[in-house]
């Protein structure tokens, strides 16, 4: 795996902001991860061209706190201006890179990009915004079956169920191997076999599989599915048909608060992400900037989120 000093989840505005800040302060290395195949996805995506890019939302007057800062100016203007402060502080970003897990490692973080541990970090600043959300079959899910079929893993394990599970990687892996413990599980996998899981899911398929818990439909893909007496009824390309109480997808992506809660994250009565002042949460050294840990996000909030949890590392870790 390769080291760094801090990992930055995101390469939106508070993304950018983190590693702007982090690099200002000699806090080195730092890689920002973006799922997308470019910075800034959500302004680049959803935004018009010409479009206004306001640094403060309704009329909030938000002092900068830290070097980034901006006044209104158009989408182009501040995606250019965006792209200048990358170049000038040699910023390292790797795109398509979706981090699937996070993983607490000897004081560390493993930081999984695609179901594979690629980083160990010392800090994680998480930066994902509030508009991600999982992958999706390319056939379509019937509105009935909404609550028998999901796009993500469980965050609580269903009983006496026959479940199948869809998909090749280390995520899909260990849902299957958590719903054996109380449930009948099939996994179905479109390749002959797998290549992108690491050996210890592997051991833990095979363990499962040899105690007749967990049965591998290899080769497999699904050509459409329906609801049937309250069930779920899958049709497979080689046509053969079975009947299933849930289905589970674990195509990548995620909503981002389930993102959180599956690593470890913490979330109040209100189903907000428990974290203090500095933007800390109850994992120690993983930060929340930007959005998805403001109420009411403004791009000049989520730059002063990034210079509070720049300086908050700094004196509370470093400082010594």
């Amino acid at each position: 795996m390769e080291k760094v000093k801090i990992a930055v989840i995101g390469a939106g505005p508070a993304g950018i902001a983190v590693a702007i800040e982090a690099k200002a302060n000699n806090i080195e290395p730092v890689v920002v991860l973006e799922r997308s195949e470019c910075i800034c996805n959500t302004i680049v995506k959803f935004y018009k061209p010409g479009k206004r890019v306001d640094a403060n939302f309704r009329k909030e007057d938000i002092k900068p706190l830290g070097i980034c800062s901006f006044e209104t100016e158009t989408k182009e203007e501040f995606l250019q201006r965006i792209e200048n402060w990358v170049k000038k502080w040699k910023l390292d970003i790797r795109l398509k890179s979706e981090v699937t897990e996070i993983k607490k490692r000897n004081g560390e973080y493993e930081i999984f990009v695609k179901d594979k541990p690629e980083f160990l970090s010392e800090y994680v600043v998480i930066a994902i915004g509030i508009f991600g959300k999982p992958n999706r079959p390319s056939y379509p899910i019937p509105k009935e079956l909404e609550d028998k079929v999901f796009l993500e893993p469980p965050l609580e394990i269903p009983k006496n169920k026959k479940v199948l599970v869809v998909g090749g990687g280390n995520t899909a892996a260990e849902v299957a191997c958590a719903l054996c413990e109380a449930n009948q599980v099939f996994l179905s996998y479109r390749r002959p076999q797998f290549f992108r899981i690491n050996e210890i899911n592997l051991k833990n398929l095979e363990k499962r599989k040899k105690q007749g818990r967990l049965t591998l439909l290899m080769a497999t893909d699904i050509e459409k599915i329906e609801s049937y007496n309250d069930r779920v009824k899958v049709f497979f390309k080689d046509g053969k048909k079975e009947i299933y109480d849930l289905i589970y997808y674990c195509l990548g992506g995620t909503t981002p608060k389930n993102f959180l809660r599956r690593i470890g994250i913490e979330f109040d009565g209100k189903g907000e992400p428990l974290m203090d002042e500095f933007f800390e949460t109850n994992l120690p050294k993983v930060f929340l900037a930007g959005d998805i840990a403001l109420k009411q996000g403004s791009i000049m909030k989520a730059f002063n989120s990034a210079h509070i949890i720049i300086k908050r590392i700094k004196e509370k870790y470093l400082s010594g």
